[in-house]
């Protein structure tokens, strides 16, 4: 049985206050739900224990999503089995890594994989976020100068992808790939953690720093509900869509791109 979303806020429909927090990469960690329901409403396997671990496994049993704020680091895992030509993989984010961010990575793990190589660099350039290239080093730094995005390679078979972002506080959060973590869904990630969408946050989760800038605004319980209904919505119409027409078309094999692609979409000369 499918479960209907009821909101975030309590049951008497009284104004609520809010703030739109940006830039979102200081936002703080956010509401679990939004990545749970959506996983949920794609059809992934909820494994989760009440009082343990959040769990959830996609539909074909090849990803697991897991959170634990009680782990070292806590925060979330998620680990793709060897399928193909693609090799296992894994990646972690730790708990103040804003959920709309995590979102964007777990969000492309429910979605049909482009035919169009991806570019990681691409939505960062976008949004004027600053890339340089080193050799084999690639960087992208936010606007505020407080996020960022980097791929090490020391060797072809040593590299090293990872973000991260600190307040005057020191670091606050990390988000760390493996070199064979798809692409896509690193750029899921990056388009995510690029967006200037200021992100809301309820009153008493906002963090302490001064770097952010905050807007408050007064938000019903149920005006919540309605947009959080809508992102499951969308998650449940394009999965059945998808589950009732792709099972018959031919696999399309995407091509490997490089860590690097320049934003007009040639690959960058070695």
């Amino acid at each position: 049985m499918k479960k209907t979303w009821t909101g975030w806020g309590p049951n008497a429909d009284q104004p609520q206050q809010h703030y739109l927090v940006e830039p979102r990469h200081l936002a703080g960690g956010g509401d679990l739900r939004y990545v749970a329901e959506y996983l949920r409403a794609s059809g992934w396997k909820d494994l989760s224990r009440s009082g343990g671990p959040m769990v959830f496994d996609s539909p074909d049993r090849t990803v697991r999503v897991g959170y634990d704020p009680a782990a070292m680091p806590g925060g979330w895992s998620v680990s793709g089995q060897a399928v193909g030509q693609q090799p296992a993989w894994h990646a972690t984010f730790t708990t103040a890594v804003p959920i709309e961010v995590v979102a964007g990575f777990t969000d492309t793990l429910t979605k049909p994989r482009s035919a169009h190589a991806p570019n990681v660099w691409a939505p960062l350039q976008e949004h004027g976020w600053e890339t340089t290239r080193v050799q084999e080093h690639f960087t992208a730094v936010a606007p505020d100068g407080n996020a960022w995005l980097q791929y090490h390679q020391d060797s072809p078979d040593q590299a090293h992808w990872w973000a991260g972002a600190r307040t005057e506080h020191g670091r606050s959060w990390d988000a760390v790939f493996t070199p064979t973590t798809p692409m896509h869904l690193i750029q899921g990630f990056s388009a995510a953690l690029a967006d200037p969408t200021p992100v809301m946050r309820p009153r008493g989760h906002v963090p302490a720093t001064k770097w952010i800038r905050t807007t408050s605004v007064s938000v019903l319980p149920s005006e919540l509900g309605r947009w959080q209904q809508a992102r499951i919505t969308a998650a449940r119409a394009a999965t059945w869509a998808r589950n009732s027409w792709t099972a018959a078309r031919p696999r399309q094999h995407t091509p490997t791109a490089g860590p690097y692609t320049a934003a007009g979409g040639s690959k960058a000369r070695r």
